[in-house]
């Protein structure tokens, strides 16, 4: 079983994976508010506490660089580290991602219900493709071929401390009204994406 987790300074957002049920199928999911606990292995042993599945893999999609398998969260105390996670949840495999990172491992496997168009184009096959997500800071990620699969690779475009130019940037990604999500959501959530609806 898969545990997979979409870690934040407001929220994190936990689930569990079977290969019977596949990637898009969660066993289990739940959302914790992240300051409430001292560390992301007190709030996974709270989650885990109400399962009863033995965890083979997980996998932590953190709001941050991820260095040497070690990462810190902006707005939270917390320091995690891949093998301390593993000893305090008796997981045999723990990997930290950055969370564009985590998504960006994602967009080879969408399809087109996943996918809403917001210009026109004419897709180069095995072309490069890319992952922006303006918040707190302005998260980047890309994805190039290698020549059998797609290599993912993370980045930080720059820190958006100012709101009128988080709005400015947030407006601009989403003037299509081809774009359903923006058509439906407030500038909130575009901004932050639908997980933080």
């Amino acid at each position: 079983m898969l545990l997979a987790g979409d870690v934040g300074g407001t929220k994190t957002n936990l689930a569990l994976f079977t290969s019977e049920n596949g990637w898009r199928e969660p066993v289990n999911e739940a959302t914790f508010p992240s300051a409430d606990y001292a560390s992301l292995e007190a709030l996974v042993q709270a989650y885990l506490a109400q399962q009863k599945s033995s965890i083979d893999h997980a996998s932590f999609g953190v709001a941050g660089p991820v260095v040497n398998g070690q990462a810190s969260i902006t707005n939270l105390p917390w320091k995690m580290d891949e093998k301390d996670l593993q000893d305090a949840l008796h997981i045999p495999s723990v990997r930290l991602l950055n969370d564009l990172d985590a998504i960006a491992h994602a967009v080879p496997y969408l399809d087109k219900r996943d996918l809403s168009t917001i210009n026109e184009g004419q897709a180069a096959p095995e072309g490069a493709m890319a992952v922006i997500a303006p918040g707190t800071g302005l998260g980047e990620a890309f994805l190039t071929w290698n020549g059998s699969s797609y290599q993912t690779h993370s980045s930080e475009g720059c820190q958006l401390r100012t709101h009128l130019l988080r709005q400015r940037l947030s407006q601009y990604l989403c003037l299509s009204e081809r774009c359903r999500s923006c058509r439906r959501t407030g500038l909130a959530a575009r901004r932050a994406g639908p997980g933080d609806r």
